[in-house]
């Protein structure tokens, strides 16, 4: 039977996932990794090379399923809760996404990864979208596209982010259900843009 090479690396990304998302970079193990995927611990070195590399794949995997997912077409980003809303919904259903960009963003000298172009452009993208939908007027061009849009990611995300933080702030609600939380966000960030 011939070796699926796609398929062992397909599970030694998912198991880097869980490993990197729980541990971060420095405190992941290649044996962990190695043992919750079922493949010896040497194919990651032969596939991705050493562990800093490994996480750079991860990130890559992961931004690459965001952009997919939860990423309107430039021409939708005209309506910033709607893009709110897919941001919640994919960070909802993708807890460890989150835990992976804040990772990255604690290293020292984070490394640069394959899609960082791929990235670049996306945000490039959604900019431009934002500052046409500002010269069209129908999102306010008070604040720079730039800031609009950080903000959106920024709202989006910290529903996630800080979970301890929003339970004590939710505090007496009568309906403090993800849906009452996205439709909030979707709110907040209309308004921003308005």
């Amino acid at each position: 039977m011939a070796w699926d090479t796609q398929r062992t690396k397909q599970l030694l990304l998912d198991a880097a996932v869980q490993e990197f998302a729980e541990y971060g970079p420095e405190g992941a193990r290649v044996d962990r990794i190695a043992k919750l995927a079922g493949v010896n611990k040497e194919r990651i070195y032969q596939y991705f090379g050493n562990k800093e590399q490994l996480f750079g794949h991860v990130i890559d995997q992961e931004l690459a399923k965001v952009m997919a997912a939860a990423s309107p077409l430039p021409e939708h980003c005209a309506d910033l809760g709607e893009f709110a809303g897919l941001l919640f919904d994919w960070h909802l259903a993708n807890p460890t996404f989150l835990r992976l960009l804040r990772w990255e963003g604690l290293l020292v000298e984070p490394q640069p990864t394959s899609r960082d172009a791929e990235r670049a452009v996306y945000y490039e993208q959604r900019i431009a979208a934002v500052a046409q939908a500002q010269r069209a007027g129908t999102i306010t061009t008070e604040l720079p596209a730039q800031h609009l849009l950080y903000a959106v990611f920024a709202l989006s995300a910290w529903w996630f982010t800080a979970p301890k933080v929003i339970a004590m702030v939710m505090t007496g609600l009568a309906d403090d259900s993800p849906a009452s939380r996205r439709a909030g966000l979707v709110a907040m960030a209309r308004k921003l843009g308005s």
